[in-house]
């Protein structure tokens, strides 16, 4: 008897969130984020003047409301100017 598990589709949503200023420590703010949203992948986006953007990669459930949680959760980090969602896909 063959049983099939349906699960919830989900997609991989990179964010890129802006740091407040150039005096943000990034590898402190990297840490919260990690404690927030357990990403995947945080990579680093120097913007201008010294200002660098951190790209943050996760997987988040294909549900409603589940993306604006974790932009809101990333939002309430001390440090955040700006979230913005820079890409999406889905997997399989």
């Amino acid at each position: 008897m063959n049983l099939w598990v349906l699960r919830m589709a989900e997609v991989i949503v990179t964010f890129k969130v802006m740091p407040t200023g150039t005096d943000v420590d990034l590898a402190n703010l990297e840490k919260e984020i990690k404690s927030a949203v357990n990403p995947k992948r945080i990579t680093r986006e120097p913007i201008a003047f010294g200002l660098v953007a951190l790209n943050v990669t996760t997987l988040v459930e294909d549900a409603g409301g589940k993306l604006e949680e974790i932009e809101n959760k990333l939002r309430a980090i001390k440090n955040v100017s700006d979230v913005q969602v820079t890409g999406m896909t889905r997997t399989f």
